[in-house]
């Protein structure tokens, strides 16, 4: 859950989620591949035309950024700022609707 908006949200990166916790390899291989696969359809991406100015800032909690290198012979020039901040949550709910408690390590980073 997303500590701001209170939305549900799971996060998950190529570069930093290894596994998920009480799946077999292969299943977890499966399921990550499937959910990092997402965020590569047009339709679940933001694209800025950037001008002279543009400041990009997003939530890492709710968003995975990629840089597509199709500004060429500009130079891409990027200042990045990392706040340390909340811990991922996960709330799910059984059949009954009832929350179900799970450990924040369930997806390893």
């Amino acid at each position: 859950m997303h500590p701001e908006t209170r939305r549900q949200l799971l996060h998950v990166n190529r570069g930093f989620t290894s596994r998920i916790v009480g799946l077999s390899t292969q299943a977890s291989r499966k399921l990550l591949d499937f959910l990092t696969r997402q965020a590569d359809h047009p339709e679940y991406q933001v694209r800025l035309h950037w001008e002279p100015g543009t400041v990009a800032v997003w939530d890492n909690r709710a968003t995975q950024h990629y840089a597509v290198s199709d500004y060429f012979p500009d130079h891409r020039v990027m200042e990045r700022v990392t706040l340390v901040g909340d811990s991922p949550r996960l709330t799910i709910r059984d059949d009954a609707g009832t929350r179900v408690r799970v450990k924040h390590d369930v997806f390893h980073h």
